[in-house]
């Protein structure tokens, strides 16, 4: 007889077993599964505050999943996509990019904070339901105003860019005031679309505002004049941000140019803003666009000094210009000029090449040093302003005192000193 036969009656006893067992607890656990799922049925119906449990529940997880949504888009735009496109040749894209990422994170939040809003039902009297969803307007509204300013920055950078690439060919210097003004205009559009979400009749405020716009208009026109004058400005470019110019009476660098004013810093390190009105109707010197800065000076040397060494000083005083550096060879004048009241005059001229302000009084001060050195070389000496008054019949001329004196000296030979006692 085989083991497996006398194995067999063993095996279905215990499998007999088993099922019944089994059957009999599988009835015990559906009827406590059953308890169970009543149970938590009523609990998550239970009301608190006038809203069930299941609705702080699904809020709950609809925030939940917004900021976990936020977390993940926030770390696939910055270790992700963002890396990605900074390695294409065109920047736009990444610029794009980088200003898109912020604002769609928040974008995802604010949709799951709508949806858990959505679900709990928040009371009408007050209408506290009409409120928070007039927030949440607001907030979108918001977010897609932030997501502009950032396409504007992004838009300011990208020309920054090309004009970097292009040598400058493309000014710089309106670029700020593009970014502004694009803000400005965006503000006042969403300032309108907001009221419009609102409720508020749009019409009626824009009727308002044309009838007032004469006044302000009126109220604004030096605003408005400086505005138009700065937009000028940018259109003929007479200078740039960093340029040295003279505008009337006024002579600096360039440092700002916005709506109202610009702004130049003067020689003497204080900071002038002149009216763009003013700057727009004024004569405008731009010194640095000068090719060389002139320089024309006279040096005035004593009537002691003859010919030769006279000679000597206007040839040395030649190739000390010549052999500077920073001098425009083709373009020096020294002569020996004039006879002065008191001087025999010397007349210089020359060009620097370094236009900048410090770098050409640099070259001057370089020059005239020189100069002074090798006129005392020669033996030649810089003569001073004098003034030589003459005197008509001057020895008829008697001064008091001395004919005092001298009485009382004739007095004393003839009789000895007259005494007081």
């Amino acid at each position: 007889m085989k083991k497996r036969d006398i194995l067999k009656p063993a095996v279905s006893c215990l499998l007999s077993v088993s099922i019944s067992s089994e059957t009999d607890i599988s009835g015990a656990r559906m009827t406590s599964g059953n308890n169970i799922f009543e149970y938590f049925r009523e609990w998550m119906q239970r009301s608190y505050m006038g809203v069930e449990v299941w609705q702080f529940l699904v809020s709950f997880l609809f925030i939940l999943l917004g900021f976990m949504l936020k977390k993940i888009s926030d770390h696939v735009f910055e270790n992700k996509i963002i890396p990605v496109s900074r390695k294409t040749r065109v920047d736009i894209d990444n610029l794009f990019i980088e200003a898109l990422s912020k604002p769609f994170g928040v974008m995802i939040l604010l949709c799951g904070i709508s949806g858990a809003l959505a679900i709990l039902p928040l009371p009408t009297k007050p209408d506290v339901n009409g409120f928070v969803f007039e927030v949440m307007k607001i907030s979108f509204a918001l977010d897609f105003l932030w997501l502009l300013f950032r396409l504007v920055d992004m838009g300011v950078r990208y020309l920054v860019r090309i004009a970097e690439r292009m040598d400058s060919k493309l000014d710089e210097q309106p670029l700020p005031l593009i970014n502004r003004a694009a803000k400005v205009t965006i503000w006042i559009v969403s300032f309108v679309w907001i009221l419009q979400l609102l409720g508020y009749n749009i019409s009626i405020l824009l009727t308002g505002l044309g009838i007032g716009g004469f006044t302000v208009a009126l109220a604004l026109r030096d605003t408005l004049a400086n505005f138009f004058g700065s937009i000028f400005i940018f259109l003929d470019r007479p200078f740039t941000v960093g340029d040295l110019v003279k505008i009337k009476d006024v002579e600096g660098i360039v440092e700002n140019v916005d709506f109202r004013s610009t702004r130049i810093r003067t020689c003497t390190a204080t900071l002038v803003s002149i009216p763009n009105k003013t700057v727009a109707n004024a004569t405008i010197d731009n010194l640095s666009r000068l090719p060389r800065r002139r320089v024309s000076q006279t040096i005035g040397v004593t009537y002691s000094t003859d010919v030769s060494r006279m000679e000597s000083a206007v040839r040395e005083i030649r190739s000390i210009i010549e052999q500077d550096e920073g001098i425009d060879k083709e373009r020096i004048t020294v002569r020996f000029s004039e006879f002065a009241k008191s001087s025999l005059n010397i007349m210089v001229v020359y060009f620097t090449i370094g236009v900048a302000f410090n770098e050409h009084f640099l070259i001057r001060e370089r020059i005239n040093l020189a100069i002074m050195r090798k006129l005392k070389e020669l033996g030649v000496s810089i003569a001073s302003p004098a003034r030589f008054i003459y005197i008509e019949n001057a020895g008829n001329i008697q001064n008091p005192k001395v004919e005092t004196v001298r009485k009382n000296d004739r007095s004393r030979k003839a009789g000895g000193e007259n005494l007081p006692f």
